[in-house]
């Protein structure tokens, strides 16, 4: 939904300390060494891989409604703060083969914070040469030994982002592991997020096929009061265990976005001298996102020799309940140049207590698998699911959806794999500059079809290389800037990864995916549109090295590299964005005083200052990040 990806965005701004380690509690935090591959990882505010959340081999796994927390099935609207969350993972490819109903877009799996060892308590600072500031606590404290467990945190953050806006987020939350018995843990969870005052960055549509020209990064060019304001949270339970031989999994969420303001800044028919032709804010508020989900699993295991056979029942749902609407469009004459502050008075129009969109989905499924694991052989799983979808406003749909993965070892060291899956997803939502905005369309039917090898080079480094095919279908603006289907997108790729210790105190974890993203049928097959998608790349690289100093004991050093190829940045196919690539630097020295754990971690990102733009699926342009420094300091009492 197009609120959910404005606030997903607005939280990666508010939020994004890219390589400034500020979450305590972990000061031997590092995505680079806890990395199992190159496809997606993330430690607490570290993020490495070439896929994320929200890019899984060009599509997106949250908006596709493919999330999960402990392996269960959860329709997330709200951020998931790390006040909760442990770590993310991306289950693409290899990493998918023990998913008994993977998904074509991918999986993105949250693990939920742990209590650990020992009672700790943690506080977490941080500064940014932007100007942004924050303050953690957590705590993590055994109740009754091994029956019941507390971790608990807050956190405070004003942060001024790459695009010159400020915020100022407050998030609490908290997890109780509590173990009745052996054999039964159960694990509910509360986390609570409070954004205000953000300042929307205005975004830039071009009056013909030319880039906009270069502005200032880093400072401000919107409205003040042009703000973004609400409060979101996230609960439910996890509970786990075995009875008469059977495991049994049950998760329950609540997820939540309550929008109190919101506005949208678009600067349209900006020429290439950087005279604005059309500038709207669009204002709105009293929107609120809801979903209730869950999964119920069943898996009875028996062992036949070396063979292994798991037969897996599964039953999971949504419901969720969607109010938006009644936006304003506020005029701003004489518009002026990009990159140019001006600011204007607050109007007085009143928004967002008028008459509302309501919309409701019902979505329930039932699925049987099977699995089969081999010793030293290999693995097979097989799922058939039964779905049932109901939107407001459209039939009843029925889909049965059936997937198959394998793996074949070859030797200790060598793995082949493939996979077929069919899915049901969430359609994506319209943006905030089509004439039927935050409409969302019935959910798709989509499939994926990969296969690969891993091969251990050694004992602690990885090579994975594969081969994907996805399908699905695909929307964006018409010719009369109306959302809606335009056709059908298939993804074909090769992606690879290679991660691991490639020397003593040096680890790499380093990726590549190679796409081709094609779009068919009309209007790209009368061509009125070219056949790439707008935001299309044919490759996507990352590569991240930490280097623990043998000669200054608690010192490692970090290098990063992210670079894209070429980027489609119209319809038409004929303009593109260049070659980019981005490096940073960090280093982290750890230390004791009187027993606490300490952290020191200096990062710089874009060391190099390089210059560029984003573009969005509607054909709208944002400037990259400029050079800017970090430093933080975590302790552990």
């Amino acid at each position: 939904m197009a609120y959910a990806t404005h606030l997903a965005s607005s939280l990666a701004l508010a939020l994004a300390m890219a390589a400034q380690p500020a979450f305590a509690q972990r000061t031997d935090d590092n995505a680079v060494t806890q990395a199992e591959d190159a496809f997606g990882k993330s430690v607490g505010d570290e993020s490495i891989g070439i896929y994320n959340e929200h890019n899984v081999r060009g599509f997106s796994p949250v908006d596709a409604g493919n999330v999960r927390i402990e392996g269960l099935y959860f329709d997330r609207q709200a951020f998931l703060t790390d006040r909760v969350k442990d770590s993310s993972t991306i289950r693409v490819g290899i990493s998918a083969q023990s998913y008994p109903f993977p998904a074509p877009t991918g999986i993105a799996d949250y693990a939920l914070r742990d209590v650990g060892e020992k009672n700790v308590t943690s506080i977490g600072l941080n500064y940014g040469s932007l100007g942004g500031w924050s303050a953690e606590v957590d705590t993590q404290i055994r109740l009754a030994g091994d029956k019941l467990g507390l971790a608990a945190g807050a956190g405070t953050y004003h942060e001024t982002n790459v695009n010159g806006t400020t915020a100022v987020v407050s998030v609490a939350g908290a997890t109780l592991r509590i173990k009745p018995t052996e054999d039964w843990e159960i694990i509910p969870f509360w986390s609570y997020m409070k954004l205000r005052d953000e300042e929307n960055g205005p975004i830039i549509f071009t009056a013909g096929d030319f880039l906009p020209k270069r502005i200032k990064r880093g400072q401000f060019h919107g409205q003040k009061w042009a703000d973004f304001s609400a409060n979101l949270g996230n609960h439910g339970v996890v509970t786990r265990g075995t009875v008469a031989g059977v495991k049994a999994e049950f998760g329950l969420f609540r997820s939540w976005i309550d929008v109190k303001e919101d506005h949208y800044d678009l600067l349209f028919d900006v020429d290439q001298a950087g005279q604005i032709g059309r500038r709207v804010v669009y204002a709105d508020g009293n929107n609120k996102f809801a979903s209730t989900s869950g999964e119920f699993r069943l898996t009875k295991g028996f062992t036949e020799g070396a063979r292994h056979h798991s037969l897996i029942l599964s039953a999971k749902g949504r419901i969720l309940n969607r109010r938006f609407g009644d936006s304003v469009a506020l005029e701003i004459l004489n518009p002026g140049l990009i990159g140019e502050q001006d600011f204007r008075p607050e109007p007085t129009i009143p928004f967002g207590n008028g008459p509302k969109t309501t919309d409701r989905v019902k979505q329930r499924t039932f699925g049987i698998g099977y699995q089969l694991k081999w010793k030293k052989r290999g693995e097979l799983s097989l799922g058939a699911q039964q779905t049932s979808y109901r939107k407001s406003g459209f039939a009843r749909e029925n889909h049965w959806l059936i997937s198959a993965n394998g793996a074949l070892h070859l030797s200790q060291s060598l793995v082949v794999y493939g996979g077929y899956a069919r899915g049901l997803e969430e359609a994506p939502v319209a943006p905030n500059d089509a004439i039927n905005r935050n409409e969302a369309p019935p959910a798709i039917s989509t499939s994926q079809k990969d296969a690969g090898v891993r091969i251990g080079l050694t004992d602690k480094l990885t090579l994975i290389t594969g081969v994907f095919d996805i399908s699905k279908p695909y929307f964006n603006l018409d010719a009369t800037d109306r959302f809606r289907q335009l056709g059908q997108q298939r993804n074909r790729g090769v992606e690879i990864s290679l991660s691991g210790e490639i020397a003593k105190g040096l680890t790499v974890v380093a990726g590549t995916v190679f796409i081709d993203q094609q779009v068919s049928g009309a209007p790209a097959g009368a061509g009125i549109t070219g056949k790439r998608p707008i935001g299309a790349t044919t490759r996507h690289t990352i590569a991240s090295v930490d280097y623990k100093v043998a000669a200054v004991e608690g010192l490692s050093l970090g290098l990063a590299m992210e670079g894209t190829s070429k980027r489609t940045a119209n319809a038409a196919n004929t303009l593109f964005i260049p070659t980019r690539a981005v490096f940073d630097l960090s280093a982290r020295y750890r230390f004791a005083i009187d027993g606490a754990k300490l952290m020191l971690r200096a990062g710089a990102n874009n060391i190099f200052n390089t210059y560029g733009f984003g573009v969005g699926g509607s054909g709208f342009y944002v400037t990259n990040g400029p050079r800017r420094f970090s430093l933080s300091l975590s302790a552990d009492i």
